[in-house]
């Protein structure tokens, strides 16, 4: 088997991206599974045209991207992609796209096919905190998670995909005290666990990680 294992590079202002940092660190292969790696722009229009062409040429089985979410605690895989862009910031070479679809003929969302509560559940196996988010923003991380489950629904249907938000790491908040970090090594150990999780699980196990508003 083989997953395709994405990150950002650093963006707003930021000189690290943990993102990328940790996936530099995700070892080569988990179980039975061998992870390619690839540093992705944070740009919108361009991220996804990357991965996609990723995707042309390894035919990876699965599709994990992984994104900076500076504010939350823990990590959290991320449910649903909406099909908005509506940039706060510019992305890295100036684009900030208002209200805009990334694609016309795409759905209105799309849900990831991953096991995404079996990742949350083996992530907090490894004693990390970790929660199903079911909002990826829209920035470039929704922009590519949606980009990338649009292109696996209309080219590549037996392969899954997802996106998962990891928090800042402790440099980071040097200067923000208010807001959390984990370590990288911690972040590195999460991820691992999620790809342990999707590739021994086929279907997702029903547990509640909804949210009451």
């Amino acid at each position: 088997m083989k997953l395709l294992l994405t990150a950002f590079s650093p963006f707003g202002g930021e000189k690290i991206n943990p993102s990328l940092e940790a996936v530099k660190l995700v070892k080569d292969k988990i179980l039975e599974t061998d992870i390619i790696k690839l540093e992705v722009p944070t740009v919108f229009g361009k991220s996804i045209k990357i991965v996609a062409d990723t995707i042309e040429k390894e035919k990876p089985d699965y599709v994990l991207c992984i994104g900076q979410a500076g504010g939350r605690y823990g990590i959290t895989p991320e449910r649903v992609a909406i099909n908005i862009d509506d940039a706060r910031i510019s992305d890295n070479e100036g684009n900030q796209p208002i209200d805009r679809p990334i694609f016309a003929d795409g759905e209105p969302a799309y849900f990831s096919n991953l096991p995404v509560k079996s990742m949350v559940e083996e992530i907090r196996k490894e004693g990390l905190p970790a929660s199903l988010s079911n909002s990826a923003g829209t920035y470039v991380c929704n922009h590519l998670m949606y980009g990338v489950l649009y292109t696996l629904s209309k080219k590549y249907k037996g392969v899954k995909g997802g996106f998962i938000h990891v928090p800042f790491i402790p440099e980071q908040t040097v200067d923000k005290p208010d807001k959390p970090s984990m370590s990288l090594p911690d972040i590195v150990r999460g991820l691992e666990a999620a790809i342990r999780a999707i590739s021994r699980n086929k279907e997702d196990v029903k547990s509640a990680e909804g949210s009451v508003c």
